[in-house]
């Protein structure tokens, strides 16, 4: 999994380490406001309240556009995970058409397939994951080895074909999951460039409520506060295996409880 120094910091951290850091920003240009204001009256506040409406703009802009990163994600990873059950539950219906000798087999390695990504999603452990990884690899390759034995014995069978290009799907699915959950983030310089925009935006806001000669509102703590409660949505959004938003499995789940029933052919006498 790719990971960001952001990533070193829980979502608690995240969301209180903000709302610090705007107050703090804030007080600091505030002082510098002041400062300023008592040595020279020189610098007006109309061309500063410009500039400092021209940098929360640009901030707003890079909170807009980092949201729609994580958010994109999201719903591909989302949408990777149907496309995947679908995958899974459609070569697991033509394993069904299958030679018996291969048959039972290939669908037990199937039903522990879908087994280990619930067991690894639910975990929300990333040791876990890359634990799913790894057995997810040893079960492709014994899927492969059993088809190949099929393609063996049988090279024009249309049905293996069929067999052959559904389970080729579900490699790929995996292999595009794996990219979406674990490597396709939010880059980190992104992340870098929103928090120094953003703290060069509060420096400013502070110093144009100094050179005001203002008192120090309490509108600022609102500010912090739900200005770090975006931060740590986008964060969320952004770390499939921690938080509250997590992608739903449920068509997973489905999958699973499917392959629980009986197999009408087994209980024929």
């Amino acid at each position: 999994m790719d990971v960001t120094l952001l990533d070193y910091v829980p979502l608690w951290g995240v969301f209180f380490g903000t709302v610090l850091v705007v107050v703090l920003s804030v007080e600091v240009g505030f002082q510098i406001g002041g400062f300023r204001r008592r040595r020279s009256d020189a610098e007006k506040e109309a061309p500063v309240g410009s500039i400092v409406g021209a940098t929360l703009g640009l901030l707003a802009f890079m909170l807009a556009f980092t949201f729609g990163l994580a958010a994109s994600r999201f719903d591909a990873r989302r949408m990777v995970v149907l496309e995947e059950s679908n995958a899974i539950g459609t070569s697991y219906l033509r394993a069904g058409l299958l030679p018996e000798l291969h048959r039972e087999e290939i669908r037990r390695l199937f039903r522990e397939y879908v087994d280990i990504r619930l067991v690894a999603v639910r975990s929300g452990s990333i040791e876990r994951v890359n634990q799913m990884m790894s057995e997810s690899s040893e079960l492709h390759d014994a899927l492969w080895s059993q088809t190949t034995e099929l393609a063996e014995k049988d090279p024009h069978s249309i049905v293996t074909g069929l067999f052959i290009q559904s389970l080729n799907e579900v490699i790929d699915l995996h292999a595009k999951r794996a990219l979406l959950g674990l490597h396709n983030r939010v880059p980190e310089i992104v992340w870098w460039t929103l928090h120094f925009i953003m703290i060069f935006s509060m420096v400013a806001l502070g110093y144009q409520e100094g050179l005001a000669g203002s008192r120090r509102s309490l509108a600022v703590l609102t500010l912090a506060i739900t200005f770090s409660w975006v931060i740590l949505l986008i964060a969320d959004l952004d770390r499939p295996h921690e938080g509250s938003i997590r992608v739903s499995q449920q068509s997973m789940v489905d999958l699973q409880r499917s392959f629980a029933k009986p197999n009408p052919e087994q209980s024929k006498p």
